[in-house]
């Protein structure tokens, strides 16, 4: 059973997700999570520590969805770049739950333009994903299933900013799901080289 302090931050996401951050009202967040505003305020302090733990509890939402694919990749004999692959597609699935944390991601990396206190917790939180994702390359390029002449970190930095940028427009209707993950398995070729033979 989630705690009052795990309600309020899933009914964050939510409300940020449907209506972004502009329109975040802790009074309307109370009232969807069953719990007073005082309630918010003991726990976040304030609205930008409100903000703040939605996005930590975002990115450890992501980590969940992520970890058990994680696992079963890991233990088949394909290797570190069907791990990078898969773990890159997990962000492009059409689940409910994927739908939401990517629609208040981009909200909140939209507002942190205005909000500059969420700027310092969305740079660390992007960072450690690009490392993620590098660490990820390294193994590949160590594995001989990656190209020795690429920079781990910026192709990390390009494969996450693209996928950012592919969700965004699949999930405003622009793009559809299947060519937004063709494109990041081709973004993957073309950044890595081909697949070696087994």
């Amino acid at each position: 059973m989630a705690s009052k302090r795990e309600l309020i931050l899933q009914a964050a996401v939510g409300m940020i997700a449907q209506s972004g951050v502009r329109g975040l009202r802790v009074e309307e967040i109370a009232a969807k999570a069953g719990a007073s505003t005082g309630l918010i305020y003991y726990h976040f302090k304030d609205r930008a520590g409100l903000l703040r733990a939605t996005l930590d509890y975002i990115n450890d939402r992501a980590e969940r969805y992520t970890a058990q694919a994680l696992d079963a990749a890991a233990a088949s004999a394909d290797g570190p770049r069907a791990v990078l692959e898969q773990v890159l597609l997990l962000e492009l699935q059409d689940t409910d739950e994927v739908r939401e944390n990517s629609t208040a991601w981009g909200e909140l990396r939209a507002s942190a333009i205005f909000e500059t206190e969420l700027r310092e917790r969305l740079e660390g939180a992007t960072q450690g994903w690009v490392a993620e994702t590098a660490e990820r390359v390294a193994a590949a390029q160590r594995s001989g299933q990656a190209r020795a002449d690429v920079d781990p970190h910026d192709v990390g930095e390009r494969l996450t900013a693209l996928v950012e940028g592919l969700s965004e427009r699949w999930l405003s209707g622009t793009l559809s799901l299947e060519r937004a993950r063709d494109l990041l398995r081709g973004a993957i070729v073309a950044e890595l080289g081909p697949s070696p033979r087994p």
